[in-house]
């Protein structure tokens, strides 16, 4: 038998830094994504013997351990690591060995919630092979325990609520780890005309998300209220991007991804750099109506919203900045796990 599962990425559209703490604990936060066809990937196979191997296929990584023990969390393979032993500790594992295998669709870095959603595909394959009891806000909390508190990685709540729910979806976060997922009815004719204007481009680059989140945290305990503010605008930016898509009024959106970048360069010092506001004011200039840089910021992928017929004027642009426009589609599905029980490989 081998189990496996797949789990979304995601584009986030408005609200991005309103789930970090401790914003969205004092103020509470809002923020509205979308998955996207593209994924990671867990398959989890009992083998002979008493060994677990772990390995990140994509990146060529493998390590192997003793089974039934705690594996050392030292910097490689952390994440897979991190699901294995916090597994292991609340429902125990079968006798025999295991082989877990990932891969993911995008670089790490690259702001499109890569960490989160390995994390999600991985504690599915589990759930998947142990028929653990876990509906999706179970499985999305389960998720951000492991890598912000047994890891001690830093970032916010969204990345696992989108690639276990899926789909376009606004997401209220508060005290006490409570989030509120509202999925999106967004129309066909909506989500067809998004895909065809909102470009989906990687700089080439990736980043260290940590210290961006790091500052934009320190900024909110220090109570900097440029900062601040900064969020309370990107959280109203949420609602108006949900009434955007619910009345499939696209005419705003180019506005309000321009002006949610405006906000977002105020909640931290790396958040841009002057690599990514050279590529941002190109595509404007192209005929982009807006943009943002996905996920925390510093690098990765950006998104611009390119309305009428300018999306190869603007592709044109960016391919001269050596990065690459990645083709996408959005998605309806989450978090999806099955058992393989005919394959002998």
């Amino acid at each position: 038998m081998i189990y496996r599962s797949k789990a979304p990425l995601r584009i986030g559209l408005a609200g991005g830094g309103t789930d970090v703490s401790p914003y969205c604990d004092q103020y509470g936060g809002a923020i509205v994504n979308a998955t996207i066809s593209l994924s990671a990937f867990a398959s989890l196979t009992p083998i002979p013997g008493n060994t677990v191997v772990l390995e990140a296929a994509d990146r060529q990584e493998s390590q192997s351990f003793p089974t039934h023990t705690d594996l050392p969390v030292d910097g490689t393979l952390d994440l897979l690591k991190g699901v294995y032993n916090r597994i292991r500790k609340d429902y125990g594992l079968p006798d025999g060995g295991l082989h877990l295998s990932t891969s993911v669709d995008a670089p790490a870095g690259s702001g499109l919630g890569t960490s989160s959603t390995l994390v999600v595909a991985v504690i599915g394959a589990f759930a998947e092979m142990l028929k653990l009891p876990l509906g999706n806000y179970d499985i999305a909390h389960y998720a951000y325990e492991i890598e912000r508190q047994d890891l001690q990685w830093l970032g916010g709540r969204q990345d696992q609520y989108a690639a276990t729910f899926g789909g376009f979806n606004h997401m209220g976060f508060y005290a006490g780890d409570k989030v509120i997922v509202n999925p999106l009815r967004v129309s066909p004719a909506c989500i067809a005309e998004l895909e065809h204007n909102l470009l989906l481009y990687f700089t080439a680059t990736s980043r260290d998300s940590a210290t961006i989140i790091r500052e934009q945290a320190r900024n909110v305990t220090d109570r900097q209220q440029t900062s601040i503010e900064a969020m309370h605008q990107l959280k109203e930016q949420a609602s108006l991007m949900k009434k955007a898509l619910l009345q499939g009024d696209l005419s705003t959106m180019g506005g309000l991804l321009d002006y949610g970048f405006a906000q977002k360069r105020q909640m931290a010092s790396g958040i841009s750099n002057p690599a990514l506001e050279a590529i941002y004011t190109a595509a404007k200039a192209a005929g982009a109506a807006g943009g943002k840089i996905s996920g925390a910021g510093g690098g990765g992928f950006m998104v611009f919203y390119c309305p009428g017929n300018t999306r190869h004027r603007v592709s044109e642009t960016l391919n001269t900045f050596g990065g690459e426009i990645r083709p996408y589609r959005f998605t309806a599905e989450g978090l999806r796990c099955w058992t393989e029980s005919g394959s002998k490989g």
